[in-house]
């Protein structure tokens, strides 16, 4: 809103005189033009030119535009940044365009203000920052194309959207609804049958957000199917998938395949697949390809339409699982993730384990997730990323607090033991009664495997064969039933309590020290982002002394909590420090061995986010990963008690001694270089002890490794 006196009065917009568009995939998600007045203008970023528009844009958009006598402006505002070398940040350009249309100030002076005021925010950056956000504006203002809206739209008509009247009527009246923004309008009715708050999984894929600006194209000839793309992808919006002679054969056209490499792979096909809609662009599937040539290059979303089609028939093409072991990076990825297309930022250092973690575990995963990004990325009503397998099994998921989730999840667990118990008991009541020698053999070979996750897997499924029919004796039956309304519970329970730092080492950290105390079988993912980043960017206890943070904008003064070491203490308790880009295979290891820990586990795990300001950006979060270990920034270790039963060493340093700068690495993000400019006379002097506490902690290290 704008005016010649001060607007004081705080109230939405209902109707504008202006309406703007930065994403061209919002026109087939929203109602854009709702409250546009007749004769106002709409400013539309696409890289659609003109004539592309009759058939790009919804047929009810054309028709209030045309009605409504709208001003209708197109701009490319998404190639002028990259030319420009802005990458995806077009909000200078599109600022500057909105004031030459707008006209709610003379052009020479919103210009002059706008300038002003990048010298004021982007000068301690360098001209070279002011320069390239000086031509944003003046391209902004030259860039703009007015369209000829033609008379023939106010007779457009939408065509029947097949596909979405077949969709579940949770996504068709609840999800689609509340992402138009138009939540307010669903009925109370609409919920009957959801009382109890549960919502279903795998909505997210529903949504085919389109968001990215480019996306990974396969180039199959360079391709050494190691499968590492779809490891580090932090949406699953990519994934090795192969095709047996028959599925090959029914395939589109441009579905390319190249011949699968590997043992038992000699009848298969090989594809890397990207579901272009749900990938965020963030390149970090083309940084970590280590092939010669690169098999996977960047290429604008718009050249790989082709692709919709294509990943439609890899969701038919069946799960091929149990060719490769999973303890390799190459095997793990032929799994199904059940952690899929999150609302994660683009390169999200965090979600990339979750996935991980569901693609072992998942069939058989409670989660309980503490407050905090793990929350946004994993729970945003109504979309649900966690999503199940073809038999209909996923991770049941739900959120707790800050300061009691750790408890939650030793609540949860120590209910499912006490279920598992009941059903034993069940068991050992029916193994005394008259039936069958077979279904006692299974009960006894249950009981004996309840705490091993394949062989209770494996006998469970044997037991629910058996017990499909009736035992012909009323008692006997009466606890097969009880049983049965329990069958849930027959597989061994992985249950994971997931959280950030924030969380871990602050607000939950009496919770989480009591859990680890108790010996509990509970493994504990933490996601380290060093800082509050959920909540706007406040210094934890897992902040670094030098980071620049709120509460700590002069640099923290003080080193961080070491957590994995002040977990190691108990000597019983399971604790691994992670970085999935510096060693892929050691995050794999930790993750395997902690979950079969027969005890409390606890994974610390690097992750690079928007708020550590990475100058090389987040589509390089795998290589600051990789650098972090490097200059001994941050260090792999893992600690197993159960090494101690034969007189090993329990701690094992997966870090090499450290050969890069850690100034250097520090120099790299905004939230440790800022400080040079800010307060100069101190920086130097946290980085000089910054890097000395983490030689100190890596020798410290190296002498527990040498015990």
């Amino acid at each position: 809103r704008f005016g010649k006196k001060q607007i004081k009065s705080t109230y939405l917009i209902s109707e504008t005189d202006f309406t703007a568009c930065h994403n061209q995939s919002y026109v087939n998600q929203y109602d854009l033009l709702k409250g546009l007045k007749k004769g106002g203008t709409f400013l539309f970023n696409c890289q659609w030119k003109a004539e592309e528009l009759e058939g790009k844009l919804p047929a009810g958009m054309k028709k209030y535009l045309a009605e409504n006598n709208i001003e209708f402006y197109i701009i490319d505002a998404t190639d002028i940044a990259q030319e420009i070398g802005l990458g995806n940040r077009i909000n200078m350009i599109m600022q500057a365009a909105f004031f030459k249309l707008s006209k709610v100030i003379p052009l020479d002076d919103a210009v002059k203000y706008i300038k002003d005021a990048i010298e004021k925010t982007y000068g301690k950056k360098g001209e070279k920052i002011v320069n390239m956000n000086y031509e944003a504006v003046d391209r902004g203002i030259d860039a703009l194309e007015k369209v000829k809206i033609p008379d023939s739209w106010k007779d457009a008509v939408e065509t029947a959207d097949v596909v979405e009247a077949q969709e579940p009527d949770y996504i068709k009246n609840i999800l689609r609804v509340v992402n138009r923004q138009e939540g307010d309008t669903i009925p109370v009715s609409a919920f009957v049958g959801a009382e109890d708050g549960t919502f279903p999984q795998g909505t997210a894929a529903y949504e085919k957000r389109g968001i990215a600006v480019n996306v990974p194209e396969w180039q199959s000839d360079n391709c050494i199917q190691c499968n590492q793309c779809s490891y580090v992808c932090p949406h699953a919006a990519i994934r090795p998938i192969l095709l047996d002679k028959d599925e090959a054969g029914g395939a589109p056209q441009d579905f390319g395949t190249i011949q699968a490499k590997g043992k038992g792979m000699d009848g298969f096909k090989y594809r890397i697949q990207i579901s272009t809609l749900d990938c965020t662009g963030c390149g970090n599937c083309a940084e970590v390809c280590p092939a010669k040539e690169k098999a996977l290059v960047m290429k604008p979303l718009s050249s790989q339409e082709k692709e919709i089609k294509n990943w439609k028939f890899a969701e038919s093409v069946s799960v091929k699982d149990n060719i490769m072991s999973d303890d390799t990076v190459k095997g793990s990825q032929f799994k199904k993730p059940l952690f899929e297309f999150s609302g994660a930022c683009a390169g999200c250092g965090e979600t990339p384990y979750a996935k991980l973690i569901t693609q072992l575990y998942g069939e058989r995963m409670i989660i309980a997730n503490a407050t905090g990004c793990s929350s946004i990325w994993g729970g945003s009503a109504p979309s649900a990323p966690y999503t199940t397998n073809s038999k209909g099994q996923g991770p049941a998921w739900a959120n707790s607090l800050f300061e009691d989730n750790a408890e939650y999840g030793f609540g949860i667990a120590s209910g499912v033991k006490q279920i598992r118990n009941k059903i034993e008991d069940y068991f050992k009541g029916l193994s005394e009664m008259n039936i069958d020698g077979s279904i006692k053999e299974a009960i006894i070979e249950w009981i004996s495997s309840r705490e091993d996750a394949q062989a209770s897997r494996e006998a469970s499924e044997k037991l629910l064969e058996l017990f499909k029919s009736s035992f012909k004796d009323s008692k006997a039956d009466a606890i097969r039933n009880k049983v049965l309304e329990l069958k849930d519970y027959l597989v061994k329970k992985s249950v994971w309590v997931f959280g950030g730092d924030g969380w871990a080492y602050d607000i939950g950290y009496g919770g989480l020290d009591h859990v680890l105390a108790s010996g509990e079988d509970i493994n504990v993912m933490v996601y380290d982002t060093e800082v509050y980043s959920n909540t706007g960017g406040q210094a934890s206890k897992s902040t670094p002394m030098g980071a620049v943070a709120k509460f700590a904008a002069s640099g923290k003064k003080t080193k961080k909590k070491d957590l994995g070491l002040m977990a190691m203490t108990y000597g019983y308790v399971y604790v691994a420090q992670i970085a999935m880009g510096a060693s892929q295979r050691q995050t794999l290891k930790a993750i395997r061995e902690a979950e079969s820990y027969k005890g409390p586990s606890i994974i610390i795990a690097y992750s690079p986010c928007i708020n550590h300001g990475i100058k090389i950006g987040m589509g390089k979060a795998q290589l600051r990963q990789k650098q972090a270990v490097e200059s001994g920034y941050w260090h792999l270790y893992r600690y197993n008690p159960v090494l101690k039963d034969d007189g090993s060493n329990p701690f094992i340093l997966d870090s090499k001694e450290p050969k890069e700068s850690f100034r250097d690495f520090l120099m790299g993000e905004v939230r440790y270089a800022s400080l040079t400019k800010t307060f100069p006379e101190i920086a130097e002097e946290l980085f000089s002890k910054a890097a000395e506490d983490a030689k100190e902690k890596y020798e410290k290290y190296k002498a527990m490794a040498q015990q």
